[in-house]
């Protein structure tokens, strides 16, 4: 056995919107940004992952930055194939005579279509993977959060990621009823690149909107421990001259609230779909948080408020989707019939 697997080689993949997490052997060998920049004159990659991310917004016209996922799709089919391949090189292998044979779950969202679930497959098989087994983002979620997916009941699993939010009940192993929608922490951060332009008057990048997101973002104006107000720098739009104004949590919660309410009504939408006894279930059990969203303050609060229900935020929530993916793999005999 030592012999063949140093031949093969099994990894899972949170192939994300805004983050790519590669687990093997149940560690995080890869956690980078999901963006590489290209030469635009050679086509050839010159960074990936957090290398690029730097780049990002700072390039000249011969450099190119691309996130290849949207909404928790791919994009752009030649990025993400150099991307997956560029991150499977991260790992690297000992053995470089024989390169091994590449076994992968990827996971993907729930409500994506036969098309997008073909183009991440042959992504994957392009980047070199011999085998590819795909695993439902909220399914991926419950079982990295600790969940028992196979037991006789119901539990209500809210991922919210970069592209997509995923809303699932599930119950003996599969998803009793999904909502799958695309207003996630990317729509978050054009929310408040938009909010600098009309209430201050301030042009700010994508990477600047993002570091506000991750240091005064809100879920409600009023929370426990608020953070201290937070300096953004960006160009003023009247005189084209960079500035500095002072943000706090309140006014990124005001105009975080729309987005915010979407997901909101997704969730009444999706237990007014859940069967009765498993309703029962979830009254019990409460509603499970993952994804870097739910890292918003006050996210966990505002739900439980619209819903009167218990809502627990995940442990390390950015990475259960991968690690759930993780153990479905090493339990790949358990878990067979959650793995397509």
């Amino acid at each position: 056995m030592g012999m063949f697997s140093f031949f093969n080689k099994e990894i899972a993949i949170d192939l994300g919107t805004a983050n790519t997490i590669i687990i093997q052997n149940d560690k995080v060998v890869v956690d980078e940004p999901s963006i590489v920049a290209i030469d635009r004159r050679t086509e050839k990659i010159i960074a990936v992952g957090k290398k690029a991310m730097m780049m990002h917004g700072k390039t000249h016209q011969e450099i190119l930055t691309i996130r290849p996922l949207r909404d928790g799709v791919i994009a752009n089919f030649q990025a993400a194939e150099y991307m997956i391949r560029e991150f499977i090189k991260m790992i690297g292998s000992k053995n470089t005579l024989f390169p091994p044979s590449l076994k992968m779950v990827v996971c993907i969202p729930s409500g994506i279509t036969e098309v997008e679930e073909r183009a991440v497959r042959e992504s994957a098989e392009q980047a070199g993977a011999r085998d590819v087994r795909l695993i439902h983002e909220p399914m991926a979620a419950a079982i990295g959060i600790g969940i028992d997916v196979l037991e006789p009941s119901g539990n209500m699993i809210i991922d919210v990621g970069g592209g997509t939010s995923e809303i699932a009940v599930i119950a003996l192993g599969g998803i009793v009823n999904n909502k799958s929608i695309r207003i996630a922490g990317d729509d978050f951060t054009q929310d408040i690149m938009q909010y600098m332009r009309k209430q201050h008057n301030i042009n700010i990048g994508e990477r600047t909107a993002e570091r506000i997101k991750i240091n005064v973002g809100a879920a409600m104006t009023e929370i426990d421990n608020p953070p201290e107000d937070y300096a953004v720098h960006g160009r003023d739009m009247l005189t084209g001259i960079p500035k500095e104004i002072m943000v706090n949590y309140a006014e990124i919660a005001h105009c975080l609230d729309k987005s915010i309410s979407k997901i909101e009504t997704a969730v009444l939408n999706a237990l007014e779909m859940t069967p009765p006894e498993l309703s029962a279930d979830i009254f019990n059990t409460g509603i499970y948080l993952a994804g870097g969203g739910s890292m918003l303050r006050g996210m966990d609060k505002r739900l439980q408020m619209k819903t009167k229900l218990p809502v627990h935020v995940a442990e390390d929530p950015i990475r259960a989707v991968a690690r759930g993916t993780g153990i479905a793999l090493k339990n790949f005999d358990k878990f067979t019939f959650l793995i397509k």
